[in-house]
């Protein structure tokens, strides 16, 4: 697929990963639109000219979706509501069942990686002082992983970030599969400017199919 342009619906774009992802598809000549809940304040971060569609995603149809070549669910939930995850993975699948288009692409998290020291990155976050706090997240994208694995008639692609996943530019990245990665100091971190590169990467020239796929800075 790559040089080809395709029509890209990023679901949650304006959000940290979602409008990397949105300008990086945009800036390689896709035509991109924003699937948000708030067009005006989406078109302060994107741009006035911008594409955005006003839509709740838990409404979405079939005719909706099919529209697009690819949908990215680049949705992040309140930590309240970190189950919505897997509500809106399981809302776009029921609609996608037995459809090779559009592809869809989901931001899981890096709970579910293995770590280098045994066990998965999920088993040392629980062991954190404080992790009560947020670990609703990392579990409910754990689970929203392991719903997709068992996903076989829709085109279906996982990505999860490192450890650490922050906002930042565009520069290189290391890719992997289910292994958590670190670099030469130990650090495993991924800018929202590498992910939006990884996974438009992935989209023009695809190497993985209902498969989940990492990357880490380089």
């Amino acid at each position: 697929m790559g040089g080809i342009m395709m029509k890209i619906a990023v679901i949650g774009a304006s959000g940290n990963a979602g409008q990397a992802i949105f300008k990086e598809a945009t800036k390689r000549g896709h035509e991109v639109t924003g699937i948000v809940r708030h067009a005006e304040k989406a078109k302060s971060i994107l741009g006035a000219e911008a594409h955005i569609v006003e839509h709740d995603a838990f409404t979405l149809t079939k005719e909706d979706l099919v529209a697009y070549d690819v949908v990215v669910d680049a949705f992040n939930a309140p930590i309240k509501q970190a189950y919505l995850h897997i509500d809106l993975a399981t809302h776009l699948i029921h609609e996608l069942r037995e459809t090779t288009q559009p592809r869809v692409i989901f931001i899981t998290g890096a709970a579910s990686l293995t770590h280098p020291d045994g066990g998965l990155l999920y088993d040392h976050l629980i062991k954190l002082p404080g992790h009560e706090a947020w670990i609703a997240t990392p579990e409910n994208q754990y689970a929203e992983l392991e719903f997709l694995r068992h996903v076989t008639n829709v085109n279906w692609l996982a990505v999860s970030p490192s450890q650490t996943f922050e906002a930042g530019d565009a520069t290189a990245y290391v890719r992997g599969e289910d292994t958590l990665l670190f670099d030469d100091q130990g650090q495993s971190v991924l800018s929202s400017g590498n992910l939006a590169l990884l996974i438009l990467d992935e989209i023009e020239t695809p190497q993985a199919h209902q498969h989940r796929i990492t990357a880490r800075n380089q």
